[in-house]
């Protein structure tokens, strides 16, 4: 289970984002987070990862509380999440190549023998050439980028997957492609699921639940978290 409770969380103690916001996510279970830009899902979606620590409130992963944020998180619970971001120029190093994007957190781990295998494993399930490997970032399209930047999410076969708004910059096609790598990811693994948005039809068509940003917001006001 993924717990988040009486989350404040901002990038200012004294004006933070939201309030006291709690959600939880049962193991594969897909949750979709909907709600306009700017009112703070994006935060959530990093505090949950480990990316963003709060100013208030706990984050339990799997009975076990986050004892860290970012690299000072346990390697255990920082590699249980794999996240994909809205924008894959802004998470991509733009000095590696496609390959070496892919495999980055492999040998961040200490597990390069891993890197062969499981970057063609992955650059087959995400639909990415393999003439598109050797090549840097600004050498490819968006939608190809984006591919790039899933299967470097999935690398280290995280239990818990966080899509911050994955499939916002890319078409239709491209869009149906990834949902269709992550929801089989999902039923091969039984990895969890939050998906943030804006897209409800998307949303709704995805998870299995989705959750409305003020929803979680008028909760926490009334105190019911």
């Amino acid at each position: 289970m993924l717990e988040l409770h009486s989350l404040t969380a901002g990038y200012d103690r004294r004006s933070p984002v939201f309030r006291e916001v709690s959600l939880s996510i049962a193991p594969g279970e897909a949750v979709g987070l909907l709600g306009p830009s700017g009112c703070g899902k994006s935060t959530l979606a990093r505090v949950a990862a480990l990316l963003h620590e709060p100013d208030a409130g706990r984050v339990v992963i799997d009975g076990t509380a986050a004892g860290g944020w970012r690299h000072r998180a346990p390697r255990e619970q920082r590699t249980a999440f794999g996240v994909v971001f809205q924008q894959p120029r802004l998470s991509a190093d733009p000095r590696l190549r496609l390959s070496d994007l892919i495999a980055e957190p492999l040998r961040a781990n200490g597990r390069g023998a891993e890197v062969p295998g499981r970057v063609a494993e992955l650059t087959a399930l995400v639909g990415l050439g393999e003439e598109l490997l050797g090549r840097r970032p600004h050498e490819v399209s968006d939608g190809q980028l984006q591919r790039a930047c899933l299967a470097r999410a999935l690398v280290l076969r995280p239990r818990w997957l966080v899509c911050d708004e994955m499939t916002a910059m890319l078409d239709a096609s491209t869009t149906a492609a990834l949902v269709a790598v992550v929801e089989q990811y999902r039923r091969d693994t039984g990895a969890g699921l939050l998906a943030v948005g804006h897209d409800r039809v998307l949303l709704k068509r995805w998870c299995e639940r989705t959750v409305e940003w003020r929803d979680l917001a008028e909760r926490a006001a009334a105190g019911l978290g």
